[in-house]
C-alpha cells in the first residue's frame, strides 16, 4: 500500500520549469533514490515534500493525510542535510535531543530516546563531546540521529554523504541502510551520485530535465534502461550504430539476430548499447574484430580500451595474476552475446 504519495507534482521558478508533472508512489519501509545530474529537479522534489518549497501544482499524502499545504514543523518528516547543521554550542546528546525538547517531550523520555539514537549509530560514548571533536562521518551520524529521534513518519536524506570522503561514503552508506531497514522508516535519499544509489536503494529514480526517465529496481535501471538518457548516465556504457532490418540488425557488417525480447527498429539505422562486462576477449555470439589502445589497472578489475567497428570502447574483465592483459597495439577479438545489446532508439 502506497504511504507517501507524490502526484502531479509541478514546480515553476518564474517561467523556469523545475519540475514537471512529477508522479511517485512509495511504500512503507521503501528506500529510494532520486538520482541524478544537478539541476535535474532532484533536490527541489525533496524540498517540497519536506515542506521547505510549496509546489506550483500538484499535491504530497503521508500515511493518507494530504500534508501539501502544512507546514515543515507539521508534518513530522526528518531530514538530514549535505551539510551536518549541528549547532557548535551543544554537546552530540543536545543537538539529537533538539528536536525533542521542541516537541516539548518530557526530559525522561527524551533521554532515554538520545540513548537509544546513539547506540543505534554506534556512539553511545560520545554524547559529551561537542561537535568539533568529531570526525565529518561521527558528525553526519549525530545529523541522523538528530532527525531519527523524533520518530518521523518520514526519513528525507539531501546529498548527506557528498562531503565526506570515499572510504567513509562507502562505511556509512551501509549503516544508513542499516539502521533505515531495522526501524523499518520510509525514505527519499537524493543524491547525483550512481555508485550510492544503485548499493542502497529499493527503487531508483532517474531523473532529468524535471521529469522522472525511469523508474525501477537498481538492476532493472541499470541493466534495462529504457531511455538514452538512463543509459548514458547510470553506469559506463559502449555504444554503437547499427543497421536494422527488423529480423535483426548488423553492426560493422556482422549479423546481429535479436532475442525476442529485445526490439529493433523494422528499418534504418539506430544506436545500441552494451555494459563494459558484456564485453569479453575471444569469439562469442556475435564476434567483432578490435584493437587494444590502452589498459587501466583498476585493483579488481582490468578495463580495456578497444577499437570496435570504428569505435572506441571499454571492456571490463577481473584481474588475474596468471593472465596478463594483452599488448597494446594487438588485433584481437571482442565477443558478446545479443541478449545483452539494449536498443536506444529507432
Amino acid at each position: 500500500m502506497t504511504f507517501l504519495s507524490i502526484s502531479h507534482l509541478e514546480k515553476s521558478f518564474g517561467a523556469n520549469r523545475v519540475v514537471k508533472d512529477f508522479n511517485l508512489p512509495i511504500e512503507k519501509g521503501e528506500f529510494v533514490s532520486l538520482l541524478g545530474p544537478s539541476g535535474c529537479g532532484k533536490t527541489t522534489v525533496l524540498r517540497i515534500v519536506a515542506g521547505f518549497e510549496s509546489p506550483s501544482s500538484g499535491s504530497v499524502t503521508i500515511d493518507g493525510q494530504d500534508v501539501t499545504g502544512l507546514r515543515p514543523n507539521d508534518r513530522n518528516i526528518g531530514m538530514v542535510f549535505q551539510a551536518y547543521a549541528l549547532f557548535p554550542n551543544l554537546t552530540v546528546a543536545q543537538n539529537v535531543a533538539f528536536g525533542l525538547k521542541v516537541k516539548g517531550v518530557a526530559k525522561a523520555e527524551a533521554e532515554a530516546r538520545v540513548a537509544e539514537m546513539l547506540r543505534l549509530i554506534g556512539l553511545p560514548d560520545l554524547g559529551g563531546r561537542y561537535p568539533y571533536q568529531l570526525s565529518g562521518g561521527q558528525q553526519q551520524r549525530v545529523a541522523l540521529a538528530r532527525a531519527l529521534a523524533v520518530r518521523p513518519r518520514v526519513l528525507l536524506l539531501d546529498e548527506p554523504l557528498s562531503a565526506l570522503d570515499a572510504k567513509i561514503r562507502v562505511s556509512l552508506r551501509s549503516e544508513i541502510r542499516e539502521i533505515q531497514r531495522e526501524l523499518g522508516i520510509t525514505t527519499v535519499f537524493v543524491t547525483h551520485d550512481q555508485e550510492e544509489a544503485l548499493s542502497m536503494s529499493d527503487r531508483v529514480v532517474v531523473m532529468n530535465g524535471g521529469i522522472a526517465e525511469q523508474v525501477g529496481t537498481p538492476f532493472e535501471v541499470y541493466n534495462r534502461p529504457t531511455t538514452r538518457f538512463v543509459a548514458t548516465f547510470v553506469g559506463t556504457l559502449n555504444l554503437f550504430e547499427a543497421e536494422a532490418d527488423g529480423q535483426g540488425l548488423r553492426i560493422a557488417g556482422v549479423p546481429v539476430r535479436l532475442p525476442e525480447a529485445v526490439e529493433a527498429a523494422r528499418g534504418g539505422r539506430l544506436s545500441v548499447a552494451l555494459r563494459p562486462e558484456s564485453l569479453h576477449l575471444g569469439g562469442g555470439e556475435v564476434t567483432l574484430p578490435a584493437t587494444v589502445e590502452a589498459v587501466e589497472f583498476l585493483g579488481s578489475i582490468l578495463r580495456l580500451r578497444l577499437r570496435v567497428a570504428g569505435v572506441l570502447v571499454a571492456l571490463d574483465t577481473f584481474n588475474r595474476a596468471d593472465a596478463p592483459p594483452p599488448a597494446l597495439g594487438r588485433a584481437v577479438e571482442v565477443g558478446f552475446s545479443a541478449r545483452d545489446l539494449v536498443v536506444l532508439n529507432g
